[in-house]
């Protein structure tokens, strides 16, 4: 060998922001092939189409439960955002399977038998005089203990699971911190818990409890606020409690049944819920609403609360204005259409008065990508007769100057939920 040969310099290696920017790409890459592929069902090198679809369906499932294992949640969250400003279609898509990954693990038992853990959300609108107090909440064991039992009473669950809650009432921000990568560990954690006689710790579960912000709410307020219970259901994941039907009509069969269950629980639940909540008995009137939305997985849970917050909060906000004004909302003329704020899109509803057209109030609220506008515009329509509106035109768009553009008259679709 010759000496004083200088040794070729090192090559090095990519970054871990060229790392992270690669799968990311990879993962859109694969979410649009794989949306093209179930649109135009395309063959390559003589495969099935179906071998295509479920080779490549393993690959995106297999950089979603990496990334989740790694706590890799930017792969996830900016994989969408970029598809949410390129393909609305695919966005929802891998959305949806993000969301699957995160809130439901599938796990192989040592005899053979595959469970499923899940984690659900039931939203919840609470008045009280005064506001909830943290202090105050979960401190009637015996109160706990049979809301986490109604659940099966009821058959909202199987018989054969294994339900918990969290004793615990999330405020909006707290369930909106969580990543997907940290609910999947929460998920984890009451998995060990619920399976191993040893009382096992659950470090990502008692990180998610950020707490409550401060309270607005004078003494004397009425206070409406959101919150959710949070729970994990362990079952076979072939428990024919669970199983939805293929056919239409059955289908929809299966879900009435369910929802009357649902409704049904609320009126047992509620006495218990509140006793978790207050220990002050003049804060709750036994008489005032708790207000419970459709119990759901974790995340179809979050977007139904987060949707009501909003609907309730505009409400608010349109009243507040009628009421300067001293105008009922029947002497109005409700003009809504989307409209841009700081980059999103969000629904505008304005209100002007019939009589001259001059502008009463405004309010906006977030428009979700993954919802069909119309359904929207008709659910909001729905809220603005609970206040008394009658009159409805539906814009094509705001403008940056705030008029409304190609503004047409509203007619309500029948439509099927």
């Amino acid at each position: 060998m010759p000496k004083n040969k200088r040794p070729a310099p090192r090559k090095s290696g990519p970054s871990d922001e060229e790392i992270q920017d690669a799968q990311v790409q990879q993962l859109c890459d694969l979410s649009i092939g794989l949306a093209e592929q179930e649109v135009n069902v395309i063959t390559t090198d003589n495969q099935a189409p179906g071998d295509l679809l479920k080779e490549q369906e393993r690959e995106i499932y297999k950089i979603i439960k990496k990334s989740l294992q790694q706590k890799k949640d930017d792969v996830l969250y900016e994989s969408l955002d970029r598809l949410k400003h390129a393909d609305t279609a695919v966005y929802q898509l891998l959305k949806a399977r993000i969301e699957e990954a995160a809130e439901v693990v599938l796990v192989r038992r040592d005899e053979g038998i595959t469970v499923e853990i899940n984690a659900f959300l039931i939203p919840l609108f609470v008045r009280t005089l005064g506001g909830l107090d943290r202090a105050q909440a979960f401190q009637d064991q015996n109160a706990f203990d049979l809301l986490t039992q109604s659940l099966q009473k009821a058959q909202l669950e199987s018989p054969d699971a294994s339900v918990v809650l969290v004793s615990y009432a999330y405020h909006l921000d707290e369930i909106d911190s969580i990543t997907y990568s940290h609910l999947n560990a929460m998920i984890r954690d009451a998995f060990a818990s619920m399976t191993d006689k040893k009382v096992a710790a659950t470090p990502a579960i008692e990180d998610s409890f950020t707490g409550w912000p401060e309270s607005k709410f004078g003494p004397d307020d009425m206070a409406v606020e959101l919150r959710f219970l949070l729970g994990f259901t362990l079952k076979s994941a072939d428990d024919a409690f669970y199983h939805v039907p293929e056919d239409d009509a059955a289908i929809d069969a299966y879900f009435e049944v369910r929802e009357k269950r649902f409704q049904s629980w609320t009126e047992q639940a509620a006495p218990l819920v509140r006793q978790c909540l207050v220990t002050d008995g003049r804060k709750m009137d036994v008489n005032s609403d708790i207000n419970f939305l459709y119990q759901d997985l974790f995340h179809g849970g979050k977007e139904r609360g987060i949707a009501e917050y909003f609907m309730l909060q505009m409400m608010s906000e349109l009243n507040h204005g009628l009421s300067q004004h001293e105008l009922a909302a029947e002497s109005t003329i409700a003009i809504i259409g989307p409209a841009e704020a700081g980059g999103d899109v969000v629904l505008r509803v304005n209100l002007y008065k019939e009589s001259d057209g001059s502008l009463v109030a405004t309010s906006e609220k977030p428009s979700a990508v993954t919802r069909d506008l119309d359904l929207e515009i008709d659910d909001t329509y729905d809220a603005l007769m609970t206040i008394g509106v009658k009159s409805l035109a539906i814009a094509l768009k705001f403008d940056v100057y705030g008029q409304a553009v190609d503004v047409q008259a509203y007619a309500q679709q029948v439509r099927e939920d």
